[in-house]
């Protein structure tokens, strides 16, 4: 009862005017703030670690605007998935070169985990014309996972590829010329992984991009996502022609560096509420272990 409930405000939210959504995520994200402390402990460390010279008022009121952010970009999916047409393409604007995204041949799109990332799909899946596929979890909410998948496929020719399924299929996509929508730089564990710096701290992060890029003789080509006033910004950014390169620890080290300099330009927006450095080397505690030392 209570997922219709919340699926039935959704609705109601995608035909409102984006200023009263906005204010909306605004209130719903103090709330977070205060309500969910677990959630706001990890988000601090996550900052501290990231951002150790910033002061600690600075990274408090970045903290609050992240929860604000991580409000605003959820309510947001009321309108990219219920709303018409015309209104999702007048507040998705994209910015930068699309020229890579048209050529010919296979395209592993490198979308980082900011707030924005379902206007990202959702702008990509209205522009291209090629097969679009993503990797996705499925949620423990039947009725949630359900309503995530219909909004995600609402548009273009799209395919929502379980993690369980492997990743054969998608390379023979990306070798017939199709696009995958990729997002691996949050922390999945051990598997598949090698530890880099992001932002100086060693880190569990995925190889798939490297890696699907040759196996699927495909470019990379980087899309950011911007929450702004007027909807969303969608960054194009040149394509990479030195990943992969053969190396795979040094690809992955290259895609935390270039996206920690891509938040370093909008710290707020990004996914400061997962756990990004749960996975430590050998030997290394628990950087989200509750401590008598408070973050300064």
């Amino acid at each position: 009862m209570f997922t219709a409930m919340g699926l039935g405000v959704m609705r109601l939210l995608a035909r409102m005017p984006l200023p009263w959504v906005r204010a909306l995520g605004v209130m719903l994200g103090g709330l977070l703030f205060w309500v969910v402390p677990a959630r706001r402990r990890v988000v601090r460390v996550n900052l501290a670690l990231c951002f150790p010279d910033l002061p600690w008022a600075q990274r408090e009121r970045l903290a609050k605007d992240c929860l604000v952010y991580f409000a605003q970009a959820w309510l947001d999916r009321s309108w990219l998935w219920h709303a018409p047409a015309s209104v999702v393409h007048q507040r998705i604007h994209w910015v930068g070169d699309q020229t890579a995204l048209k050529q010919p041949g296979g395209v592993v799109v490198f979308a980082p985990h900011f707030v924005g990332l379902d206007a990202g799909w959702t702008a990509l899946s209205l522009a291209t014309h090629r097969p679009l596929h993503t990797i996705y979890t499925p949620q423990a909410n039947v009725g949630v996972d359900a309503w995530i998948a219909q909004g995600r496929q609402r548009f273009g020719h799209v395919n929502l590829n379980k993690r369980a399924d492997g990743a054969q299929a998608l390379i023979s996509a990306l070798r017939r010329g199709e696009v995958l929508y990729l997002l691996p730089d949050m922390d999945s564990g051990e598997d598949d992984t090698v530890f880099v710096p992001f932002f100086d701290v060693p880190s569990a992060t995925l190889t798939s991009l490297t890696r699907f890029a040759k196996l699927g003789r495909a470019r990379v080509v980087p899309i950011t996502t911007h929450l702004t006033s007027q909807g969303y910004e969608v960054q194009v950014h040149p394509a990479w022609d030195d990943v992969p390169s053969g190396d795979v620890l040094a690809d992955t080290a290259v895609m935390n560096q270039r996206l920690a300099d891509w938040i370093r330009t909008m710290p707020a927006q990004y996914f400061w509420v997962h756990k990004r450095f749960k996975t430590r080397p050998p030997g290394d505690a628990d950087v989200y272990a509750r401590s008598k030392k408070p973050l300064m």
